[in-house]
């Protein structure tokens, strides 16, 4: 039967490659709405380019909420130096024409949970957690409903993208994740460990062009652009497609491999700020609160999202 879940993203060409996917596998995941959240680029455009997404996937019955325009307790941090100007820089996609839907995503997420059965609905977050955070402290009573949190965010070996020891995505909203690794909910963790070793290569974005499809042709050249900033940052063979390890790990989990760690989330040091502490070694007594990945079999994770695509 397939998983019900809500992705929560701000798309972001990875972003979208990851909504593709969702979309793409009906047998394995059913999308009950995405709900965009400040991050990558401001909300207004989030929200815009998650609807885009969902039309590229011919799939615009995908109801779209607009959430937190900005963290918690700080002033927003966005990644247009990485994703360009709108968020989805590379190809040229139509503007949407489905409507975004009237209400808060937060709203919607607490909703969700409330109506569908507890241990029903897993959310997928993909950006900073404002969205989720800000649901779990509005209505405590859904965390004991959330069948579980696959998230990717965060870094441990990798260190910091953003800044030398904190990813993006936690580094935007510290106070937001830290509420989201103390909820007790059952966590699982796609950090740049895993995500700097699925690299999108030459031959992978070529694979993805040649399917031919609009979606295929669009996800290549989504990759083209961002391609270029990452090559030169990390020195390696292709950019790292991120948030796509999330969907995948729902698909086929058996492609990744981790260890459930206490992951604690530093949200005072100047220095560190959105370091996401994990406890890899366990040479703390403190509390696994996470299934933190640290490897993926990368060959395996291309194969399925080209799969995949090809079907849209």
């Amino acid at each position: 039967m397939a998983r019900k879940i809500i992705i929560d993203t701000d798309p972001g060409q990875d972003d979208a490659v990851a909504i593709l996917l969702a979309l793409a596998s009906p047998e394995e995941i059913k999308v009950l709405g995405i709900t965009a959240v400040a991050g990558n680029v401001p909300l207004a455009l989030t929200a815009k380019n998650a609807r885009i997404v969902c039309e590229l996937a011919g799939r615009p019955d995908v109801p779209v909420y607009a959430g937190c325009d900005r963290p918690l307790g700080r002033k927003l941090v966005t990644a247009e130096h990485v994703h360009g100007k709108t968020g989805l820089n590379g190809p040229v996609l139509p503007d949407p024409v489905m409507p975004l839907q009237d209400g808060h995503a937060v709203d919607f997420i607490i909703e969700t949970l409330r109506r569908e059965d507890a241990g029903a609905v897993t959310l997928c977050p993909l950006g900073p957690l404002t969205n989720i955070a800000m649901a779990f402290e509005k209505a405590p009573d859904i965390m004991d409903r959330v069948a579980g949190i696959v998230l990717m965010g965060g870094a441990y070996f990798e260190v910091g993208n953003i800044t030398p020891a904190a990813e993006f995505n936690i580094y935007v909203d510290p106070q937001a994740a830290d509420i989201v690794f103390k909820s007790g909910v059952d966590i699982t963790v796609m950090p740049l460990d895993v995500t700097h070793k699925a690299l999108v290569t030459r031959a992978r974005n070529d694979a993805f062009r040649a399917l031919g499809n609009r979606v295929g042709v669009a996800v290549a050249e989504m990759t083209d652009f961002f391609e270029r900033f990452d090559k030169e940052k990390y020195g390696s063979e292709g950019a790292p497609l991120h948030d796509p390890c999330v969907t995948a790990y729902l698909i086929r989990p058996e492609l990744f491999s981790g260890r459930h760690i206490n992951v604690e989330i530093e949200t005072r040091s100047e220095l560190t700020l959105g370091m996401t502490v994990a406890d890899w070694w366990r040479v703390t007594d403190r509390a696994p609160n996470a299934m933190f990945m640290g490897d993926v079999d990368a060959d395996g994770f291309f194969a399925l999202l080209t799969e995949r695509l090809a079907r849209l």
